[in-house]
This record gives structure tokens, C-alpha cells and sequence, in this order.
């Protein structure tokens, strides 16, 4: 393919070698997937001969490659100024005439705004992302602006960040070229922006695609200069047509927004703007919006066969939705099938200094350091806590001596995020004020083995590495699944070789996600002022109170049920007792003061009470949402608590009014009272098996207070009279052919009561993470 100038129609992903990965890229959205509905703006490229032409008529290619070869990339002041005089040059330089007049034809056939970026020859390929290291230029109309852009897009491949880039990855000798993309500008001023990934970019999980979104023009996502609502949406329910394929939302804080500014050239005309406080409190686009978002996303990785990382924009006029990059996703990717797993485990917790969005799964121990500006780069010594206000690319050379970084602003998509990936260094981002409380020269612990969220904590906190190795052993005739409280971990576990999940507790979600209580949702508009504010505001980005509660608990069911498909998993319905449930917002107005909670007001109980069947009704409601428009088909049911036949039978009959009926689900209980066990018969004609608590179990068998320090030596879920509890308990749902679990701590803790289970004839055992591959191989073992 010949010519300086090239219609992005006319490319495809075989032309990297002439207008670089990203337009090749762009080219090949148009050509191959117009037809499945994916809409890219249209432009045209110049190409990297004529970026060789430029530098050769200039006298600059061997200027350029001396310097570089001489430059010690360690030394940030002398790369600052090569960079800094070779881009001067480049800026001073003039086009090729007949280069400059294509450029001129070929802006005036668009007209308008465009946008115009940088693609260099060996960027956005599979092993490396190049991620921000070259510039884009925004809202530029009129010919000489846009012949001025393309002269400052050469001159951004030899930014700081660039050529410490290029080093680092060992392509600096190559020989990489540019080509300038010009597009039609999208007026994603008027509405959104953002990234997505057609995998989780934490744990790898690759069945969601993972969308970030926030107002205005996308740099600020990119660059990680704001904190942007992200979207998981399962792409097995996408392709099932599920009418709600969403698994999960979470609200950003979207504090500014990139408009466009004066038409006068002055790098990009764009300005920043604050987002109105009402706005920054709902979604920036629609569940609609995300599905369309997530099938363009499926549709392009098909294409390409490979996972990716892609940007889009929708505009404000038209109400469509654009494509206006796609690369391949390089951390992931380009994970080897590892021998072993590592995870991470914080052992010890000390006070909490700052909180935000955590990128890497991994823990970081160091001094930290502050750093205000680029200038102050030089303070980042090899191992320190790097603390910046936002963490860009150009910081490059010294993130990868840091421990750990950490952000006031930033989302997960960010390029700071993804260089934070390449490096493997566990970053914090968008961690908003709270990064106030982190003091310069102060050790500090930074944690983002937790989930979604990453803490940093005063001092050097303990913690553990496991190594999982990899499962050799045969068949048992027990399966192990894994309990999973925390669906922001469901990905991360998912990989482990488990046969599901034996416990997944609803009251982790009210308490991490919502946040109020349930009758707060149901009787909001009575709430006193004061708890109707602070419902109104945990309930930020959904349509009412109750509809958040409702949506949350969906949400984290279908997320972990998608991780783990089409393995079971296994979900207790609410459990929380009475003092519990007065920790959350608005909790003390509506729950009693009991003497024991333990063996109070709670579980099954709860679920056939009058002040509470209502609340038991909206979780219900959430299952059935999970299932019916989420894709959820493999989600069990579990009633805890269950003190009596009666009220088994009360339970089911309360279920089935609220549309979930045995034979349609799986619905089992908790075998943790010992009435459970004693009449297993009667109480497996109203369950379809049982799951045994064995902490509770132990506590009712032997009059203890677990949480007791008093008698604490005493307990001891291997104590005879438990045993023979669990064992009657094994027996009659064998005999029935009905399922029977352990979800208790006991099997974790200790591996021969794990094999007295097995030998016992138990159907499942379900065992925390850390544990499950020992357990494996010694159960294997004899």
C-alpha cells in the first residue's frame, strides 16, 4: 500500500508495518465489522514512510538515533532534556510540501472537528501496550491546525515517557515509526466516554467484559484524571439474550468532565469542567447503553480472537455509540500458564489512611513518598510507596522502582493502571481525599488482596504469599468447593479447581455494598430527614432505595454465579441477627435489643415474621432477577436457621408466594441446629438437602458461646457428640439421594476431619480458598 495519505477504510490489521497498530486497527473495525453493527468514525491515516520522508528530508533520523543510543534512561534530568531537544526539533521542522498538501485534501473532504492521534508501527501490539506514551490532540478544525497536530504527534514519540518506554521494553532498536490518525470528532462532550476490556483486568476471569465510563471526552479516563462508574456484563448471558446481562455496577465519583473549548489551536482546544453534583450521582449511561457497549466489545474480540481493550465514545447529538480504538489487551494476554498461583493474604490490619480502587491483587510495603509533580521524581527511591495526585505515563521511569502506587485520581482503565499491570507493581487509584491521610516518609502498608477495593494501612503489615500448585490429583469421591463471602473475589477464585461454591452469604452484600437497612428501602419516604438523606445517598445511582437493594443483591449473586458457571453455587439467604442488622444505616429504628442474638431473631424466623416478610420478599425478588434476567441458572438456594419442621414448612410456602418453587430451584438448608440433624427425615421432606454449619452445630451441641474467650479451649467442631450429629445427618440424606455439604470452618482448619467427612460418605465439602488445594492432595493422598 502506497501513498502518504490513507482512508481508514481502505486499512486493514495486515498495514501495522505502514500506519501503526492503532489505525491499522481501526481500519480493520471498519472493513470487517460495520456489518455486525459496530460503528467507527471515519478518517484517514498518514503513513510511516511518510514519517521516515519527514525525518530523512530534515536531517534528523541519524541526529535522533546518536542521542539515544548515547542517553543513560536512568537518569531522568538527561532524558528530560534529550527528549525535550528532540522534540523541539521535530516541531521546528517543515513537512514535505506535497505531504502537507495531502494532509490539507484530505482534512477538507471531513470538514469539521477531528480528532487527531498517534500509532506507532510496533504500538498496541499483543506483548506490549505502548499505552499513552504518544499524544492525542482534540477538537481540531481547520486545515493548519490539523497539519500543526500531526507535526506535534511526531514529536510525542520521543516524550519522556516514550523513550524510557521503548527502552525498557527492549524496542528501542527498532525501528518504530508513526503514522497520524485524523478522525471525525464524536461529541462525547455532550454525553460519555471510557474503556472497556473484554476480560477482568485483575484476575483474568474472561467471561465479562469490563466497561468503565464517565462524562465528556475519554482522555480523562485514560489518563486516570477521574474516577469513572465501571460495568461488568457476562458475556454468556449477552449471548443467551438475557434480558439484563449486567452483573455488577459500581458508581464512580465523575468529579470533571473534558469538553471542547475555543476552535484556536493551542495543543487540543478541550477544557476541563466540574460535573454538577446531581449528575455525578447516577450512572453516565444506561443499562441499554452497556449491553449495546459489551456486544460491539464480544463482536470484536471474535473478530480478532483474542481479548481486548477498547475505547469508545457515545454522542450527544445522535445518541450513538462509537468505537474509536481497539488494541489487544497485553497483561493477561500475555500470562503464561503459570506453573503455580500466588495469592496474596493480609495477615495482620492496622489503621486504614487512605482507600480506592485496586489494581494488581498484590501487597506492597515501603516508605512513602509524595510526589507533587515530575520534577520531584528523583525522590522515588527502589522500593518506596510512590504518592502522586495522578500517576501518568510520563512517571514511568520510576514506577517500576516503587513497592506500590498510589492515586488520588484514576480508575482501573486508566494508562497509570495498565503500565501499573505491565510492571507488576499493585497500584491504589482514585483514592480521592483520603489520600490525605498518608504522611510523606511514613511506612506504609498498601493492600489490594481484598477485592475490588485497595487499602492503605499505617505501617508495615503482615502478610502471607500462598502457592497453589497445580491439581494432580484424581478423582475423589467428595467434591470440594470453596466459600466465597466477597463477590468482588468471585473472579479471582474462579480459576482455582474447585467444583463450585458451597457457601455464598447474602449478608455480606447488604453489609459491604448497601449498606442500610431493609426496611429503610420499604419505608423510605416515612424515614425521619436525617436517615432519608443517608438512604437516599448509599441508594446513589438507582432508581429508588428499594431498587438498589433489590439490584445490589442480584448483582453479586449473578457475579459470583457467573465466575463459578456452570458449576454450582450455593447462596444462604440472609442470616444476620438482630444486632447485626442494627449496625447498618437506619438498623436501630427497626430491629429489637435482644440479650442472646445468637439464638435470637434471626435466619428462617425472620423470613415468616410480619415485620420482616416483606424484607425476606425483596430477596427473593433479587434471586428471581438473578436467575430469570441475569443468566444465574446455577444458583442454589439456602435457608439458614431452620429451628422446626413448622417452620420449614413456612419457609417453602413463603418462597413459593414470592415465585420460587422446589423442583423449578434447588432450595436446601443449613444443617446447624440439632433438631436438624435428630429429624433429618422430616426436614428433607421440605429441603432438597442439606448443608452442615458446623460452627453453629458445635455451639448448640455444647451449650458454648464460640465468640467467648472464657471457654473457647473447649470448642471443637471434632467433638464426639457433633460427629454423631453430622453423621446421622450424612446418613438420611444418602439414603434419600438428597445433597449433603459442610460449608463450616472445621474441614478448612483441620485435614482429618476433612477425610473422617469424606470416609463418611458426605456429598461436598466446602473449604476456604487458601486451603482448597491441601486439602485436595491429602484427600487424594490417604
Amino acid at each position: 500500500m502506497g501513498g502518504d495519505i490513507i482512508g481508514l477504510g481502505e486499512l486493514r490489521i495486515a498495514d501495522v508495518a505502514q500506519v501503526g497498530g492503532k489505525n491499522a486497527s481501526l481500519g480493520e473495525l471498519i472493513g470487517g465489522l460495520s456489518a455486525a453493527g459496530v460503528r467507527v468514525p471515519d478518517g484517514f491515516a498518514t503513513s510511516a514512510d511518510a514519517y521516515r520522508r519527514f525525518l530523512r528530508e530534515n536531517k534528523l533520523d541519524s541526529e535522533i538515533r546518536e542521542r539515544i543510543a548515547a542517553l543513560d534512561i536512568n537518569d531522568t534530568r538527561a532524558l528530560s532534556q534529550t527528549a525535550g531537544d528532540i522534540r523541539r526539533r521535530i516541531l521546528e521542522s517543515p513537512l514535505p510540501r506535497d505531504f502537507e498538501s495531502a494532509i490539507r485534501a484530505a482534512y477538507e473532504k471531513l470538514g469539521g472537528a477531528v480528532a487527531v492521534r498517534s500509532s506507532a508501527t510496533a504500538e498496541d501490539l499483543p506483548d506490549a501496550s505502548f499505552a499513552g506514551q504518544q499524544e492525542t490532540f482534540l477538537n481540531i478544525r481547520g486545515a493548519d491546525a490539523v497539519v500543526d497536530a500531526v507535526r506535534r504527534v511526531f514529536a510525542s514519540l520521543f516524550t519522556d515517557r516514550a523513550v524510557a518506554y521503548r527502552r525498557h521494553r527492549g524496542y528501542e532498536k527498532t525501528d518504530v515509526a508513526l503514522s497520524a490518525g485524523v478522525q471525525k470528532m464524536v461529541r462525547s462532550d455532550l454525553a460519555a466516554s471510557g474503556v472497556m476490556f473484554t476480560l477482568d483486568t485483575e484476575s483474568g476471569f474472561d467471561g465479562a467484559v469490563f466497561i468503565t465510563a464517565s462524562y465528556g471526552l475519554g482522555e480523562l479516563v485514560v489518563q486516570g484524571a477521574v474516577n469513572p462508574d465501571e460495568f461488568y456484563v457476562g458475556k454468556s448471558a449477552l449471548r443467551a439474550g438475557f434480558k439484563n446481562p449486567i452483573l455488577r455496577r459500581k458508581l464512580g465519583d465523575k468529579a470533571d468532565k473534558m469538553i471542547l473549548g475555543d476552535s484556536s489551536f493551542a495543543g487540543s482546544s478541550v477544557k476541563n469542567a466540574r460535573v454538577e453534583e446531581e449528575a455525578r450521582r447516577r450512572f453516565c449511561i444506561s443499562d441499554a447503553d452497556a449491553k449495546t457497549l459489551a456486544q460491539y466489545a464480544t463482536a470484536i474480540e471474535s473478530h480478532y480472537g483474542r481479548h481486548m481493550d477498547i475505547e469508545w465514545a457515545k454522542d450527544g447529538e445522535s445518541g450513538e455509540l462509537f468505537i474509536v480504538q481497539a488494541r489487544p489487551e497485553t497483561i493477561q494476554s500475555q500470562s503464561p500458564a503459570a506453573a503455580s498461583v500466588r495469592r496474596y493474604r493480609i495477615l495482620s490490619k492496622g489503621r486504614v489512611l487512605a482507600e480506592g480502587r485496586a489494581v494488581g491483587q498484590k501487597i506492597g510495603v515501603g516508605i512513602a513518598r509524595a510526589v507533587s509533580g515530575p520534577e520531584e521524581m528523583h525522590k522515588v527511591q527502589k522500593g518506596d510507596v510512590l504518592v502522586a495526585d495522578m500517576t501518568d505515563p510520563d512517571w514511568e521511569p520510576v514506577m517500576k522502582r516503587a513497592a506500590a502506587i498510589i492515586t488520588r485520581r484514576g480508575g482501573r482503565t486508566c494508562h497509570a493502571a495498565i503500565i501499573a499491570r505491565e510492571l507488576g507493581v499493585p497500584a491504589i487509584v482514585g483514592c480521592g481525599d483520603s489520600i490525605s491521610g498518608i504522611s510523606d516518609g511514613g511506612e506504609v502498608s498498601a493492600c489490594c488482596a481484598e477485592g475490588d477495593s485497595g487499602y492503605v494501612y499505617e505501617g508495615r503489615m503482615d502478610f502471607a504469599v500462598d502457592e497453589f500448585a497445580p491439581d494432580t490429583a484424581g478423582e475423589l469421591p467428595v467434591k470440594l468447593q470453596v466459600n466465597v463471602a466477597n463477590p468482588d473475589l468471585a473472579f479471582s477464585f474462579a480459576n482455582l479447581p474447585s467444583d463450585g461454591v458451597g457457601l455464598a452469604r447474602l449478608e455480606f452484600i447488604i453489609a459491604r455494598t448497601i449498606g442500610f437497612h431493609p426496611r429503610c428501602a420499604l419505608e423510605f419516604d416515612n424515614l425521619p430527614e436525617e436517615l432519608r438523606r443517608e438512604t437516599a445517598r448509599l441508594a446513589d445511582g438507582y432508581a429508588s432505595p428499594r431498587e438498589c437493594y433489590v439490584g445490589k443483591l442480584a448483582e453479586g449473586a449473578a457475579t459470583i454465579a457467573a465466575a463459578f458457571a456452570p458449576r454450582p453455587v450455593v447462596l444462604r439467604l440472609s442470616d444476620f441477627k438482630s444486632n447485626e442488622y442494627a449496625g447498618l444505616t437506619g438498623g436501630r429504628q427497626f430491629e429489637p435489643v435482644e440479650e442472646n442474638p445468637m439464638i435470637g431473631f434471626r435466619g428462617a424466623a425472620r423470613y415468616v415474621a410480619d415485620s420482616f416478610r416483606e424484607c425476606f420478599a425483596m430477596e427473593c425478588e433479587a434471586m428471581r432477577r438473578a436467575r430469570e434476567d441475569m443468566g444465574a441458572d446455577n444458583l442454589w438456594l439456602m435457608a439458614p436457621f431452620v429451628r422446626t419442621t413448622a417452620e420449614a414448612k413456612a419457609v417453602i410456602a413463603e418462597m413459593q408466594k414470592c415465585g420460587i418453587r422446589r423442583g423449578e430451584w434447588r432450595i436446601i438448608m443449613m444443617c446447624e441446629v440439632p433438631s436438624n440433624a435428630l429429624l433429618a427425615e422430616e426436614f428433607l421432606e421440605h429441603f432438597d438437602g442439606f448443608s452442615i454449619g458446623s460452627n453453629d452445630l458445635t455451639q448448640l451441641t455444647l451449650a458454648l458461646d464460640r465468640d467467648s474467650e472464657l471457654v473457647s479451649g473447649v470448642f471443637d467442631e471434632r467433638d464426639a457428640a457433633v460427629k454423631m450429629l453430622i453423621s446421622r445427618a450424612i446418613r438420611a440424606c444418602r439414603e434419600r439421594g438428597k445433597y449433603v455439604g459442610i460449608c463450616g470452618q472445621a474441614p478448612s482448619d483441620h485435614p482429618e476431619f476433612a477425610k473422617w467427612l469424606m470416609d463418611e460418605g458426605i456429598s461436598a465439602i466446602s473449604l476456604n480458598p487458601d486451603t482448597l488445594i491441601e486439602t485436595r492432595a491429602r484427600l487424594a493422598g490417604g
